[in-house]
This record gives C-alpha cells, structure tokens and sequence, in this order.
C-alpha cells in the first residue's frame, strides 16, 4: 500500500492527459535515462535533480509527482524538500520500473525537438489555425511536453522563423511533422513519440476526419470541425484561441477514453402532465 504521499502506477496512469494532471517531473539519472533508451512517462518532464531552488520555481504553485528510476530515496527526498518549500509534492511508488513492468504506454523522447534555455521545445506553424494546428499543440502539452510553447506566424515566414527562432516547423508541407499521405499532422505526431494509447487511436480518427473533409471517418468529425471553425471566428489571436480550445480536445480525449458506449436521452419526469 502506497505512503500519504505516493501515488500508485494505476493512479497516475488515470491523470495522465488530463488538465487536472500534476506536473509530472523525472529526476532519473542521465544513465537511468539511456538505459531506457530516452523513454519518458508522457506528459513527464526530465530535469535534473541538482538545484532544488530551479526545480521549485519550475513547478511553482502547481503540484507535482516526481519520478525517480526505482521511487526510491531521490525522488522522495525532492518531493520532500518541494513540500517544505509550500509545493503539493507526491512520488510515484516503484518509479519508472514500475511503470515500465506495468506496460504502461512511453515517449520516445528521443524524438524530441531540441529545447530552449529553459527547457522547453518551440514550434512554429501557420497563423490562424482550424483543427490540426490547435489538435497538435493539445497533444504535446498533454502527452509530450508540458511546457511547450507554440508560435503562430504568416504561412509564407514559418520557415525563416524556424531558423530565426530555433522552432521546429509543424503542419506546413515539405516538414517531417506534417501529413503523411492520407493522415494529418496528429498521426505523424502520434507515430512518432509512440503514443499507443487507445483514446488517442480514437480521437485521431476524429481528427483526421475533421482535417481532411473526410467527415466520414467518425460521426463525432462534423462536430469537431464546426466547433473548431466556431473558435476559429470567435478569437482575433491564435494563442487566445488555443488555450480556449485546449478544453474541447479535453472533452473529446476524456470521452474517447470512458464514454463512448454512453449515450444520453431526456426522459420525461413522472408525473410530469402534457
């Protein structure tokens, strides 16, 4: 049974994706990190254990769940030391083994852009985005990097600002993370960390169908695309856009992953007179 302050594989496997998640930080080693060839718990940011402070002001007022190889010593005194700084602090019991033995899904981090001074991975796409272009974003803030930041500019600047800004280009043609054939930039992301989680299977198609004028894929397609294209008119600025759309792709993943065998239909009170 888990201490007070630890969270048990199953738990954190039920957080993960969602915008009530725990930031979730991997302390492990550089050589615990290459032994498990650069995989990362998604949503899990790798940081080093060296200056508590940094760490503390990375977290801030938000909680956090800190992984270490076995959950052993390192990550329990951290989280320690995070609770006596103010910090809503957990560990994850076993660490990454036992998240690993569990068979539990991994990013392949070594996929990952290059990051900033600050440890965050840049992209850049075309400026007032649709669906792909807000869909990726949401899944590499919930699923790769937390801390992603995303830059929105003219289509005809993306690539110099790539260059100018050290950002890594999306959904654009011509660019490793765009569509591939018949799958937009969503799949291309989603292949490529190997994110084998069901809901997202799911929510792909969605997307896919709504993005590519194949509302046939998926009956919830249409909706996704009039949603969209409702943000879209609503927000003048695409970052406005974006964190108000982050809520619709929470909505569709959590019911792409406990609801879709519900359904809902108003049942007329008893009693009640015509």
């Amino acid at each position: 049974m888990p201490s007070p302050t630890e969270i048990t594989v199953s738990q954190l496997a039920r957080l993960i994706g969602l915008p009530s998640s725990p930031l979730l930080v991997d302390v492990r080693t550089k050589d615990e990190f290459e032994a498990a060839s650069s995989h990362l718990i998604p949503g899990s940011i790798h940081r080093s254990v060296h200056d508590i402070d940094a760490l503390a002001n990375l977290v801030g007022k938000r909680a956090a769940i800190i992984i270490c190889g076995d959950g052993g010593a390192i990550s329990q005194g951290i989280a320690a030391w995070l609770r006596h700084a103010g910090i809503t602090a957990e560990t994850l019991e076993g660490g990454f083994s036992a998240w690993q033995k569990a068979g539990q899904s991994l990013v392949d981090a070594s996929k990952l852009p290059e990051r900033d001074p600050h440890g965050r991975t840049v992209w850049v796409t075309r400026a007032r985005p649709k669906v792909d272009r807000i869909a990726c974003p949401w899944l590499i803030r919930r699923f790769i990097d937390p801390e992603a930041v995303f830059l929105f500019v003219a289509a005809s600047d993306v690539l110099e600002a790539a260059k100018r800004f050290s950002a890594t280009p999306f959904d654009i043609p011509g660019v490793f993370w765009s569509h591939r054939d018949a799958n937009c930039s969503f799949d291309t992301i989603i292949e490529e960390f190997g994110l084998a989680v069901p809901a997202l299977d799911r929510l792909a198609t969605i997307v896919r169908g709504a993005d590519t004028a194949r509302p046939d894929l998926a009956p919830e397609a249409s909706g996704l695309l009039a949603a969209s294209l409702g943000f879209s008119r609503i927000y003048r600025d695409d970052l406005e856009q974006l964190a108000a759309a982050m809520s619709l792709y929470d909505a569709f993943y959590r019911w792409a992953r406990d609801a879709t065998d519900e359904t809902h239909n108003w049942t007329e009170p008893a009693g009640a007179k015509p």
